[in-house]
C-alpha cells in the first residue's frame, strides 16, 4: 500500500532556514533516514519543498479564482517536504515516519493513498 508522508515544521523556523546558503541544502550531505529508506526500497519518491513564503494558495469562489501569497495565514506548521512510501500497512508507515529527524521537532502526517 502507498502512503504519503507530509513532513511539517514550524513555519517561521522553516522560513528562517530558507535563508541559509542553498548549496548547504542541495549538497551531497548524507541523510541517514533517507539513505536507509531508499536502500530498503520502501521510499518511492519524495523531496523538500520551497519555503511557504514562496507558496500560493488557490481558491475558487463563485467561479472566481482567488490566489493569495503563502499558506493559510494562521498556519503554525508548514509542509516542508514529502515522501511516498510503499508499506505493508499503516503500522509500518508510522514506524518509518517515527524515525524521520523532523518528527522530533515537527510532525509527520501519514496518509494512505485513496487508490493504490
Amino acid at each position: 500500500m502507498k502512503y504519503m508522508m507530509l513532513v511539517c515544521f514550524d513555519a517561521a523556523r522553516a522560513n528562517a532556514d530558507s535563508s541559509a546558503d542553498s548549496s548547504e541544502q542541495d549538497g551531497d550531505e548524507s541523510f541517514p533516514w533517507l539513505d536507509e529508506v531508499t536502500a530498503s526500497g520502501v521510499r518511492v519518491d519524495g523531496d523538500m519543498l520551497r519555503p511557504s513564503s514562496e507558496a500560493a494558495t488557490v481558491r475558487v469562489r463563485n467561479g472566481e479564482v482567488l490566489v493569495t501569497d503563502g499558506p493559510f495565514a494562521e498556519t503554525k506548521e508548514a509542509i516542508v517536504g514529502f515522501d511516498i512510501l510503499e508499506c505493508a500497512d499503516l503500522k509500518e508507515a508510522v514506524q518509518i515516519a517515527s524515525r524521520h529527524p523532523v518528527a522530533e521537532g515537527g510532525s509527520i502526517e501519514v496518509r494512505q493513498f485513496w487508490h493504490g
